[in-house]
């Protein structure tokens, strides 16, 4: 850490008062997500289904699912969400799987399983696994940890995964394909009919991203029955993962990941055999697992039911629906690629769209930056039917101000007209060290952020971009 940071160990306890108040205090500047002033992180969907979450989660708070013998509340709790979860995603009988931390989590053990499959029922050594650009970065994380190679395969420009240039990339060392239900930057769902119809022809592994979209497509397609198939009932889709924490309105840390069958599930596990403290089994990357998380997901689950979540969908399509209208009036905003669900991607058209967020994000609101291509993203839930009126007016201001010349947006000119030339006459020494104190004197978390993306195009191509954000992130992990 930091040596900004003076926080040493406390020599004697704080009184409860006082620490919830300094806590408060901490929390003073957070994004409002109760107010539905965020598009990003939170999933809310009113006080009830909090509280009632929350209640349930105390009730196992101490609880751990690491010994499931010493806890079979929790191990019953895990079987009823697996089972509802491969029920609601298409799932038969021999559908099994694992709950997890969160999507990242599940990702890994997809991406891990098809390791120890491709090793031990082909002898694949060297493995592979195809992906789209779109795909999450937790899929590259997965192969980083776990000595994979991600092959990625471009977009179209509908920004959906073409199958048969992911086919055009199958070799003796390919072990997994993947789709997505939704991508998250544009929030549409691959042709996953076909990519796992080529799976099953190669005799490959096929996973479907569904974390931002396995609590909401399935009740969407009993709404829009012509929504595409996404899961278990595609021939040749051998895992899902999905995360119950978003769209499923649970605690955070849960997620599950679901395979076709339980010869496959036991190539995520891990055992340990020879260690002097027994016998070690874990099914997946945690050892010690919070019966809080575990119980969260059930009750979010059996509280709000299929009809509470079909309701839920519904109220966020509402809100989908006031975005879309007022975008007709706002010539300079589009929306990429057709959406399928809840998650808009909006670019540009004669304005800087990272102008736009900054604007907004100055008003309170928290959205994410987008790019390849530029944009914002939005994530609807249902809270946003309380401000989404508010976010439309500012959101026409946004646009009119972002057009406006600054000294503000002069200076982020400047600042990328320079990184474009200094990339192209300092020696890569030198542009490494300029990178480095850009890192360590920009604003990072701050509201305004224009500059520092429209300077990443050119510092991509310059190939550094990656030392840069380690910076970045360093700064930020440092800040008091």
């Amino acid at each position: 850490m930091s040596k900004k940071n003076k926080a040493t160990f406390p020599q004697k306890g704080m009184d409860k008062t006082t620490l919830l108040e300094e806590l408060k205090g901490l929390k003073k500047d957070d994004a409002d997500w109760r107010g539905g002033r965020n598009f990003a992180y939170v999933y809310f969907a009113g006080d009830e289904i909090l509280d009632t979450v929350k209640e349930a989660y105390g009730m196992c708070f101490s609880e751990n699912a690491l010994n499931p013998t010493a806890f079979p509340s929790l191990r019953k709790m895990e079987a009823d969400v697996i089972a509802m979860c491969a029920n609601l995603l298409g799932g038969d009988d021999a559908v099994t799987g694992s709950l997890t931390s969160g999507g990242t989590e599940s990702i890994l053990m997809a991406v891990k399983t098809a390791r120890a499959w491709g090793k031990k029922i082909k002898g694949i050594e060297h493995p592979e696994i195809i992906v789209a650009s779109t795909v999450h970065p937790a899929f590259h994380k997965a192969c980083y940890y776990f000595g994979l190679k991600a092959v990625v395969v471009p977009v179209g420009e509908d920004f959906l995964a073409q199958p048969e240039a992911m086919k055009a990339e199958i070799n003796e060392n390919t072990v997994l394909l993947v789709a997505s239900a939704p991508s998250y930057p544009q929030g549409v769902i691959d042709p996953i009919v076909e990519v796992a119809a080529i799976a099953k022809e190669y005799d490959l592994l096929c996973h479907v991203d569904a974390c931002v979209g396995g609590f909401f497509l399935p009740f969407l397609k009993k709404i829009k029955s012509d929504l595409p198939d996404f899961d278990f009932k595609i021939d040749g889709v051998t895992s899902i993962s999905a995360d119950i924490h978003k769209y499923g309105y649970a605690a955070k840390g849960a997620s599950v990941v679901l395979y076709k069958n339980a010869t496959l599930r036991k190539f995520q596990f891990y055992v340990y055999t020879e260690w002097s403290g027994g016998i070690y089994g874990s099914p997946a990357i945690s050892g010690t697992r919070p019966g809080g998380a575990i119980a969260g997901a059930w009750a979010a689950l059996k509280f709000i039911g299929m009809e509470g979540y079909v309701q839920l969908v519904q109220r966020t399509l509402s809100v989908r629906a006031k975005v879309e209208e007022a975008l007709e009036d706002i010539s300079e905003l589009k929306i990429f690629g057709k959406p399928d669900m809840s998650i808009l991607c909006l670019g540009g058209v004669g304005v800087d769209i990272y102008e736009v967020g900054d604007e907004l994000a100055v008003k309170g609101w928290l959205i994410d930056r987008q790019q390849n291509p530029a944009s914002l993203h939005l994530t609807l839930t249902p809270t946003h039917e309380k401000s989404i009126d508010a976010f439309i007016l500012d959101l026409h201001q946004a646009v009119k101000k972002a057009k406006q010349l600054t000294l503000n947006k002069l200076s982020n000119q400047l600042q990328v007209k320079t990184v474009k030339g200094l990339s192209k006459v300092l020696p890569d020494s030198m542009f490494e060290k300029f990178q480095k104190f850009a890192a360590k004197y920009s604003d990072v978390g701050g509201k305004r952020s224009a500059a520092m993306y429209g300077m990443m195009g050119d510092l991509q191509a310059a190939g550094n971009l990656d030392e840069m954000i380690l910076d970045f992130l360093d700064k930020l992990m440092s800040e008091e």
